[in-house]
């Protein structure tokens, strides 16, 4: 088949629109609102609905948020990355403040209830405390890839998580997934058993807390299914991912290839 000259210029233009599409949709923002909590040091909160304890207070130097319902995803949402700024000039840097997701939280048609480090971080210079006073502000977001973590490099593809401290060796395991390089949510865990050869589905407690009662014995391997903000869903595997004779309180990072938007 061939084409004429304006039917290759229309066909140049809707490959190129097909191939950008998914890049615009990631990089446009979403209009919203946001407000903020209170906290004796501006910091984030411990109790918060992610299930991270103290790291949830100050991970991100304590530019945190709790989310909508739309955001927290059932806890697939904990530990996002969204770039939040608001839209009025005269108060409000242009660049706004990066948040991680560590909470979940309704407010007055709100999808951020901000850390008030990291609602004070949207104002400009010596703006911040008639920033406050407002409450709640007028602001556009969208999801970033995640590179707060301490041992994040930018080409590294990883999956942090921590052995619960209610886990008790080796007769129950949880876990709680800390951090997810790039735009990724972690919407399933399993582990290998080795007796039945067949993958057995962890138990999402809240929030980024997974468990599972009578864990294999000897070093575990864990699959994770993850889905990016645009939506395709896969998974990845990570051998021996916890150790043989695991403690409560470890941290562990599984080296996975995960999707990393460019």
């Amino acid at each position: 088949m061939e084409f004429n000259k304006h039917e290759k210029q229309l066909y140049t233009v809707v490959i190129g629109f097909l191939v950008l599409f998914p890049v615009l949709c990631a990089s446009t923002f979403t209009a919203s609102r946001a407000t903020y909590y209170g906290t004796p040091d501006g910091y984030g909160t411990p109790s918060g609905a992610c299930g991270f304890g103290e790291y949830g207070r100050t991970v991100n130097n304590g530019y945190v948020s709790a989310v909508s319902r739309a955001l927290y995803k059932d806890g697939a949402g904990c530990g996002a990355c969204y770039q939040v700024r608001c839209k009025n000039p005269h108060l409000c840097t242009y660049d706004g403040v990066n948040i991680v997701v560590t909470d979940y939280g309704e407010g007055d048609r709100t999808d951020f209830i901000l850390s008030p480090r990291a609602f004070s971080k949207l104002a400009l210079p010596k703006a911040d405390k008639k920033l406050m006073s407002y409450g709640v502000v007028e602001v556009e977001y969208k999801r970033i890839s995640c590179n707060y973590y301490p041992t994040h490099h930018i080409n590294n593809s990883v999956i942090t998580y921590k052995i619960s401290e209610h886990s008790n060796y080796p007769y129950y395991l949880a876990l709680t997934i800390l951090h997810v390089s790039g735009k990724n949510d972690i919407t399933a865990v399993e582990l290998w058993q080795k007796e039945t050869n067949q993958w057995k589905a962890m138990r999402r407690v809240y929030g980024a807390v997974w468990d599972m009662a009578n864990p294999p014995r000897g070093p575990i391997t864990l699959r994770f299914q993850a889905t990016t903000n645009l939506g395709y869903t896969y998974w990845v595997y990570s051998t021996n991912a916890i150790p043989k004779l695991w403690k409560a309180g470890a941290a562990y990072q599984a080296n996975v290839k995960l999707i990393i938007p460019k």
